[in-house]
């Protein structure tokens, strides 16, 4: 059993410092680093490129994974639209956060005339690492937890943060853990694809990021019980990821068909 200590990591001149802030800036730093560490290495990008693109990347894609976490609770946010800004509490979405990002990508790739695909790549991989890192906000804040359970490893949530229908439940499945590790092994294929594939065709491993996340949050949110949003029962979350999966299956088969000829 394990239980989240608080959501406050140190108070400084009556400001308070959340923890999720800072795990959230240290796996987007380990996240930057590591791409382009990889991009240098291995896919023939100059030195400090994914640096250089970081802060589009992260303007871009917290705008993306704010914007999109308030839409989906669009109810609650219209009526403490004060609430919007106060990212420190939690409340942001990797989905928004992806098309958010993409769209700094773009603006970057356009500006400095760098290979789209190829940057989709390297980030891909960089973000897979930054994911793995960031669920563990989630941790601290008592969020992106699953159903009831008595397993050993069960955590502790309390009162205040449980839903309605669990008030009575103490323990449950640590969601956020098993994105965490799945995170961590799609950044590991991700890396042996890209390190060890000679033949690299642009665009691939970030595809194969988007279908292998998709499939891993399919997973996740069906045990989850605190998903925001839902489509006739479905959580909207696996709707996406659906549709992302089959989106990124049929470019992949483009991306391919050229070499495969």
């Amino acid at each position: 059993m394990f239980a989240s200590p608080s959501q406050i990591l140190f108070t400084v001149f009556g400001i308070n410092i959340y923890y999720y802030g800072v795990i959230l800036a240290f796996a987007i730093a380990v996240g930057t680093l590591v791409a382009d560490y990889i991009g240098t290495k291995y896919f023939e990008l100059k030195k400090e490129t994914i640096i250089d693109m970081a802060p589009y990347l992260i303007i871009f894609g917290i705008l993306g994974a704010r914007i999109y976490y308030c839409c989906m609770d669009i109810e609650f946010y219209s009526r403490f639209p004060s609430e919007i800004l106060a990212i420190r509490h939690g409340g942001i979405s990797i989905h928004g956060a992806i098309f958010g990002g993409l769209f700094g990508l773009i603006l970057f790739s356009l500006r400095h005339k760098i290979s789209f695909k190829r940057l989709c790549d390297v980030s891909a991989i960089g973000l897979a690492i930054g994911q793995a890192i960031g669920r563990w906000g989630n941790f601290f804040n008592s969020e992106a937890y699953g159903k009831p359970t008595n397993l050993p490893w069960k955590l502790y949530i309390a009162p205040q943060y449980r839903t309605i229908p669990y008030q009575d439940n103490d323990f449950f499945h640590p969601a956020f853990l098993y994105e965490s590790i799945l995170d961590l092994i799609i950044f590991s294929i991700l890396i042996c694809f890209g390190i060890f594939n000679k033949k690299k065709n642009s665009g691939n491993i970030a595809l194969l990021y988007l279908i292998l996340y998709s499939i891993a949050r399919i997973f996740v949110e069906n045990i989850r019980i605190d998903s925001v949003r839902y489509i006739n029962g479905i959580p909207v979350a696996i709707v996406i990821s659906v549709c992302i999966i089959f989106v990124a299956i049929i470019l992949l088969f483009i991306n391919n068909r050229k070499l495969n000829k």
